[in-house]
């Protein structure tokens, strides 16, 4: 009879183990996290999703035209809408935004309306209206893989001052990214402090169009209501540190707080911190 008693009471034992490890209402993973434990290396190469591309036109009246870049691996992916600056076309943004692609995202580069008169104000309302038509779409590679409950927004010059309006006034976005970003009269820059969308406000220390004293410094500074925001002004760089190519550490910064942000991916966390590239870096929140 004792022994009966003892095997009842191992078998028990073990019953409330196993329940233990696979009990969903604390030891579930995060089902947003994608790809292998990342490292220092891996953060600053190609991502592991190979990638495909389709090229969405006739949107003419809203803005003029995109290419989504979407990764092969089936599976449900956040979406990002990213804006070149003033004068430039999409191409400006496509390097680093495959590069962002490869991580596991969705990303949308958008050809402005008007590249040569579309101010920071036009370029917002541009972003949030290739969310919403980039996420409708039902053919090409990138159909079925949108998770349309995380959108995030990124842009460069003028759109980065882009982004930043987007997400001050649309609180439902996960975040945004703003590279050497440009605002330029008092009600545009006034609206930044709205933001409640986390944003990482990157910014080039040689750059002459949007010196980061008057631009970026300011933006981060004025987003008084952002409960995480990041600062990180570049060493060495102008305002085309991400113009037609991939730099470090701007690309790898981005990677990082959109999976932290876009994915709810902590891995990441370790990457939104000082380096020896930044002559200037700052954050809020705890990452």
């Amino acid at each position: 009879m004792k022994r009966f008693a003892s095997f009842r009471l191992t078998l028990a034992s073990v019953v409330l183990v196993i329940g233990a490890v696979t009990n969903p209402a604390w030891a579930q993973p995060n089902p947003y996290a994608k790809g292998p434990d990342p490292t220092s290396a891996t953060v600053q190469a190609v991502g592991p999703f190979a990638v495909s591309s389709q090229t969405v036109s006739g949107w003419g009246t809203i803005f003029g035209s995109a290419t989504v870049y979407s990764p092969n691996t089936p599976g449900k992916y956040a979406v990002v809408a990213v804006c070149p600056g003033f004068w430039a076309n999409q191409s400006a943004v496509t390097a680093i935004s495959m590069r962002l692609a490869s991580h596991g995202f969705v990303v949308a580069t958008i050809q402005p309306k008007n590249t040569y008169a579309d101010l920071p104000a036009s370029r917002a309302n541009q972003l949030l209206a290739a969310l919403t038509k980039v996420t409708s779409l039902t053919t090409g590679p990138v159909a079925g893989k949108m998770d349309t409950a995380r959108l995030a927004v990124a842009g460069w010059s003028m759109g980065g001052g882009g982004t930043i309006l987007a997400a001050a006034k649309t609180p439902g976005l996960k975040n945004g990214v703003a590279w050497a970003p440009w605002l330029g009269d008092g009600t545009d820059k006034a609206n930044v402090s709205a933001l409640v969308v986390p944003v990482s406000f990157l910014g080039g220390e040689l750059d002459p169009t949007a010196p980061p004293k008057d631009h970026v410094e300011v933006f981060y500074a004025s987003a008084t209501n952002a409960p995480y925001k990041m600062l990180g002004v570049i060493k060495g760089q102008n305002h085309d540190f991400v113009k037609d190519q991939v730099t470090e550490p701007a690309s790898y910064t981005t990677i990082a707080w959109m999976k932290r942000f876009a994915d709810n991916d902590t891995r990441y966390s370790q990457f939104i911190a000082n380096e020896a590239r930044f002559s200037k870096f700052t954050k809020v929140g705890a990452l």
